[in-house]
């Protein structure tokens, strides 16, 4: 398991920006609808972090379910009750956080899943560029017969009957 130091990076700026927009006394609801915002903010989350940690597919998943998920989009709003800012639990808001948060991690695992199959379809084609069928089912194979192939009786018909007609002679 592997962290990308960019990604991270990038996660943790968008962290700092979406706690303190949260957790202060920011009012962008006037602006912008409030819920539109919690889906947009942890789409975002969400779509990076799934990025931050190197290993595989169903680890990454998981890992970025519970994080950001459970942990930032359910446990924001239970910390943000708890703070004297203004603000109040609301349920809608936890609703809107984990819609996009299952959104981001629904599209990073579909684009991931397609990544590592068109590498290892890159890896272990035979020839590039050339589709494969596959081969236990007989698939991209010749069948072995020969279409254009004339019976021995139909060239006698034809009248290429080869050295016998020479030796008649």
């Amino acid at each position: 398991m592997r962290i990308r130091l960019p990604v991270a990076g990038v996660f943790l700026l968008l962290l700092l920006i979406a706690a303190y927009a949260g957790l202060t006394s920011i009012q962008l609801g006037q602006y912008v609808n409030d819920k539109v915002l919690h889906f947009t903010t942890f789409f975002a989350l969400t779509v990076v972090f799934y990025w931050v940690v190197d290993t595989n597919r169903r680890r990454v998943m998981n890992m970025t379910l519970v994080v950001c998920t459970i942990v930032l989009g359910i446990g924001s709003e239970f910390v943000q009750s708890f703070l004297d800012n203004g603000r109040e639990f609301d349920l809608y808001d936890i609703i809107a956080n984990v819609i996009g948060s299952l959104l981001g991690v629904g599209l990073c695992s579909w684009y991931h899943k397609r990544m590592l199959e068109r590498k290892r379809r890159r890896r272990y084609s035979a020839v590039p560029g050339e589709e494969q069928g596959d081969v236990e089912l007989g698939e991209g194979h010749e069948s072995g017969t020969s279409t254009n192939t004339q019976a021995l009786e139909t060239n006698a018909d034809n009248g290429d009957l080869g050295d016998t007609k020479k030796r008649m002679d």
